[in-house]
């Protein structure tokens, strides 16, 4: 497009990649002049004609619900609906107020917003790489079921930490959790059982599904600087540090530290996929392009990126924990929980700094501890169970514990959905074989 002196142009995000739809046609006149430039006659007109409209998939309400829920803490939000990758709703906090950018930008207000140590710019939901902590327990559980080396039966003992190379590797809850099977493993987000289960599938095993579920890699967004994050394996920390692999280091990638590097989106597509039966799609957020005669330009359909060959049995098994997770006795995010829809979901912590297990405990943090010290609080989400149609993740930097901070994030956004989206009635005849 040619642009003139004093036009405005999408400089960030959305408006910035989808600028050549968004911005039409300056038109103008073509005029013949004299020698001296005086005007003698319009030869043609060129009307201007408007950009065209972009549809988004975007909820303005759900959108609206989760900047409220999110106001006054730092981090990122985004749901998407798990058949078919559109992005819902996406917030990153803190934001910056794009207006400042329509006269021109004062210098002093671009330092501002890049020296700012909250890193306003940077938008968390793509480009804010964290530890997936515990949340990453749901990948090694899919992984360790697909390759046979789990089975939902099998049992583990936590006596609150493992011994292995010569030193202690603690579980969150000091206690331990005693011998426990899959399900309580997931529901009581147990470290010890899933170092057990990250050592039998060894870090290989992990990066392969791990990639298979989109992380360590871009999901494809039409938005700039998309961050792949890192997911571990023998040969990357080869070409990386030219050293071997320890197996002593895959205990903490299966507890979601160490080397494991997740965004937000990222992890809101681990759980669509849980949701959607193990199908990947490009998150999209423009629906369609609509003419300046109102009819589609140019549609958007679901583009699918993987489809993992999954045992629906085994992932039956996940969702089940998932829901006791926020339903179930023992769960570490009743917080999320709603009255008319069965939310599944998985808390995290990520450290920030020091080794004190995954930490999942309301305990495990200090009312003292200094808040850059504090862990970034995970949760990521699906619901309905059984036909889901919504899935997120959140995270709240240092807010310390993910069933306390992040998950009444995503209950205000799901519940606020579900308002405008009622879920269809449980059928009666099931309730009564329950009995």
């Amino acid at each position: 497009a040619d642009y003139h002196m004093g036009d405005e142009i999408g400089k960030f995000g959305l408006e910035r990649v989808w600028e050549s739809f968004l911005r039409g046609d300056a038109g103008g006149q073509e005029i013949e002049v004299d020698a001296v430039g005086r005007r003698l006659r319009v030869l043609k007109e060129i009307p201007d004609t408007p950009g065209e409209s972009l549809v988004m998939t975007i909820d303005l309400n759900l959108q609206q619900a989760a900047e409220t829920a999110m106001a006054g803490k730092n981090g990122a939000f985004v749901a998407i609906d798990p058949r078919n990758g559109d992005v819902l709703a996406m917030v990153s906090h803190p934001a910056f107020d794009p207006d400042i950018f329509g006269g021109g930008v004062k210098a002093s207000a671009w330092k501002e917003l890049m020296t700012d140590p909250n890193h306003p710019l940077q938008n968390r939901v793509i480009q804010g790489i964290y530890p997936p902590g515990s949340t990453f327990k749901i990948v090694d559980s899919i992984a360790g079921l697909e390759e046979g080396t789990l089975k939902p039966e099998t049992e583990y003992n936590c006596p609150g930490g493992l011994w292995f190379g010569g030193r202690e590797y603690h579980c969150w809850r000091h206690q331990g959790h005693g011998t426990i099977e899959l399900h309580d493993a997931i529901v009581r987000s147990c470290d010890v059982y899933f170092y057990n289960v990250g050592e039998k599938l060894g870090v290989d095993r992990i990066a392969k599904w791990s990639n298979q579920m989109g992380l360590g890699i871009k999901s494809g967004i039409d938005l700039d600087h998309e961050n792949p994050g890192t997911i571990p394996s023998s040969a990357w920390k080869q070409k990386r540090y030219h050293e071997r692999w320890y197996p002593a280091e895959t205990l903490s990638v299966a507890i979601g530290q160490g080397y494991v590097a997740t965004t937000p989106l990222q992890m809101a597509q681990v759980a669509a996929q849980v949701a959607s039966g193990g199908v990947r799609y490009k998150p999209q957020f423009v629906k369609y392009v609509e003419g300046l005669d109102g009819n589609i330009a140019k549609s958007y359909p679901p583009i699918v990126e993987n489809r993992m060959k999954i045992d629906p049995d085994a992932l039956e098994d996940v969702k089940d924990a998932m829901a006791d997770v926020v339903n179930g006795a023992g769960g570490t995010a009743h917080k999320a929980h709603l009255d008319n829809v069965v939310v599944c979901g998985k808390t995290g912590t990520a450290q920030v700094v020091g080794d004190k297990g995954g930490g999942e405990s309301e305990e495990a943090e200090d009312k003292n501890t200094p808040e850059q010290f504090k862990d970034h609080a995970w949760f990521i989400a699906f619901a309905p169970k059984d036909h889901p149609t919504i899935a997120a993740a959140c995270i709240i930097e240092h807010g310390g514990h993910g069933g306390s901070a992040s998950a009444p994030v995503i209950h205000d956004v799901f519940q606020r959905y579900f308002q405008l989206n009622p879920p269809p009635p449980e059928p009666k005849i099931a309730q009564v074989l329950d009995q």
